[in-house]
């Protein structure tokens, strides 16, 4: 049985929304005078979905959206619109709004949004129920030396790593910046072969100098392999070059004041700083990040 909150302080629209709702088979439906009650009721009543007006005194319905993004994520939210409120109603679907319904739509329209979103709603859900018995991810792609690329991929990879629930959410920034210096490293520093000493001075000259090389030979035909392994106990990306490869050890200390500021290590930096492994094949042309899962 689908739990539905009509949330309007007219006692004459309530009634005759919950009526109409009432009659549907399926449905369960609890009522509010406004946003303050229905805030009690969903703290103590599991709900599946919320239908509410915009315009009411205290607690309006834009609030109301407002509430329920931060404190129940997962209850969507259908507005009631009238004449007059069409101004709160885009502001309420972009703070999280599901769909809107017309005061006046007929119980075929209004059944059908709300099936809509439920429907929606039950495919997030069980998305999640499927990323719960997920045991490992595998991908494979070969790069070609586009900036573009490495960036997308490296958001991939992340978003990947989030629907996985891997790590907690404020780790998933860091970790998308971590993949994002790594891939940036592979392209600039090992296929192109640019210095990031030049980026000390001249930046033009850097993006210049990589702008010419990745349509000349022998840097064009270059690629890029990510090979990424994705599970929720861990995050393992494998990143090779084309390149001559590099000495790591022979990179200064980024972390030293002197060095903080300069751009001469500091994607390796932050891939140290973010991940709990990073090691270097003897070549230097290959990188193997881990990230293990956040301990509950």
């Amino acid at each position: 049985m689908v739990v539905i909150l009509v949330v309007d302080d007219s006692a004459t629209d309530r009634t005759r929304i919950a009526g109409l709702l009432s009659r549907m088979s399926g449905y369960e439906v609890l009522t509010a005078s406004g946003g303050a009650e229905a805030k009690d009721i969903l703290s103590a009543t599991a709900i599946d979905l919320v239908l509410t007006d915009l315009q009411m005194p205290e607690v309006d319905g834009l609030e109301l959206v407002r509430d329920l993004r931060r404190n129940h994520a997962d209850v969507p939210v259908v507005l009631m619109t009238g004449t007059g409120s069409e101004e709160i109603a885009v502001q309420a679907m972009k703070a999280g709004a599901a769909n809107y319904v017309n005061k006046t739509s007929g119980p075929q329209w209004l059944r059908e949004n709300i099936e809509r979103v439920l429907a929606s709603q039950g495919e997030i859900q069980s998305h999640k129920e499927v990323l719960k018995s997920l045991c490992r991810d595998e991908y494979e792609f070969l790069l070609g030396n586009d900036r573009g690329l490495m960036t997308s991929t490296a958001r991939f990879l992340r978003q990947v790593a989030q629907s996985t629930g891997l790590c907690v959410d404020s780790d998933l920034p860091r970790l998308g910046i971590a993949m994002e210096e790594a891939l940036l490293n592979a392209y600039l520093h090992g296929n192109l072969e640019l210095d990031s000493v030049l980026r000390e001075g001249d930046s033009d000259q850097f993006n210049e100098m990589a702008q010419e090389r990745s349509v000349n030979q022998p840097w064009m035909d270059r690629k890029v392999t990510v090979r990424a392994s994705i599970s929720p106990q861990q995050f393992k990306v494998e990143i090779t070059d084309d390149g001559p490869g590099f000495d790591p050890t022979g990179l200064p200390d980024p972390t030293a004041p002197e060095n903080l500021l300069k751009p001469h290590g500091r994607g390796i930096m932050m891939m140290r700083l973010f991940l709990d492994e990073v090691q270097w094949n003897k070549r230097g042309n290959r990188v193997t990040m881990i990230k293990n899962a956040h301990p509950s």
